[in-house]
């Protein structure tokens, strides 16, 4: 892999992999509607939409990898999260397939498994559980990933991002489960663009964290060892005695399991 696609470039996440994976590969190109600047050595810049597969294509001539950053980061109404997060991402896997590209990183989220209540640690294989429309695009994302990867033969990796953040700390004490930092992002990043050979894989991107309830024991195989732990940061969030929404405590999606709540969480074992 030494071409390398990475959509949504202008985000938080593009900004920490456009800094950390410079100068790792023959080429960078860098897709978003928004601003990116101006080129470095090694970087090519595309101004892309993901609602348009035409545009996808183009931007895809030449790649190996993409990683598929872009799209809706957070709850929002259907109307937003179908064309971004479900037509669009629909549109990257079928860009990758019509051009040859070799393997897709797609970013997923926690939000996909967030109705698992909390007290339970999850691997990879626990079930689709969304806690929110967005976590429902998270899991088509998956899905499309699988049958891509069965159907077409592309190396697809599905990363059930935790809580990245700028600046890079976590802020409450459900982060001190959840934190990813920036380096252990790209390190992430790196191991799934790097590893020669895997089918379909779904890993967790957390940081090594104490207090994590997320296993990523099935995926060692990819070399992910993440060197940060927010448990640097515990004494002084824990101090603060914020107390978490009372939904949002039993849960592994946190806040977004109280969003539009109309149900019993006694049914949600």
């Amino acid at each position: 892999m030494t071409h390398i696609l990475i959509t949504g470039a202008a985000g938080k996440i593009g900004n920490a992999l456009r800094r950390g994976l410079h100068g790792s590969y023959s080429l960078i190109r860098l897709a978003d509607i928004a601003p990116l600047g101006t080129a470095a050595a090694g970087e090519d810049l595309a101004t892309t939409d993901i609602r348009d597969l035409a545009a996808l294509e183009r931007a895809m001539a030449g790649i190996d990898c993409v990683v598929h950053l872009a799209g809706v980061p957070e709850e929002a109404a259907w109307e937003t999260v179908l064309p971004l997060n479900i037509e669009g991402c629909y549109n990257v896997f079928e860009a990758a397939r019509r051009c040859g590209v070799k393997r897709v990183i797609f970013a997923s989220s926690n939000h996909a498994v967030g109705f698992h209540r909390r007290e339970r640690f999850i691997d990879n294989t626990v079930d689709p559980r969304p806690d929110s429309r967005y976590g429902v695009s998270k899991v088509f994302g998956e899905a499309i990933g699988r049958l891509y990867a069965d159907k077409h033969g592309i190396s697809v990796a599905c990363l059930r991002i935790g809580t990245f953040r700028t600046p890079d700390r976590p802020v409450d004490a459900r982060q001190l489960l959840t934190w990813i930092s920036h380096r252990d992002m790209v390190q992430l990043v790196r191991r799934c663009i790097d590893h020669p050979n895997y089918h379909f894989v779904t890993v967790y991107g957390v940081s090594n964290n104490l207090r994590s309830r997320w296993d990523n024991t099935n995926v060692k195989f990819l070399g992910y060892r993440p060197e940060d732990d927010s448990e640097i940061f515990a004494a002084e969030i824990l101090a603060l005695g914020v107390k978490e929404n009372e939904i949002a405590a039993q849960f592994h999606g946190a806040h977004y399991c109280p969003m539009e709540f109309t149900g019993d969480t006694s049914q949600v074992n």
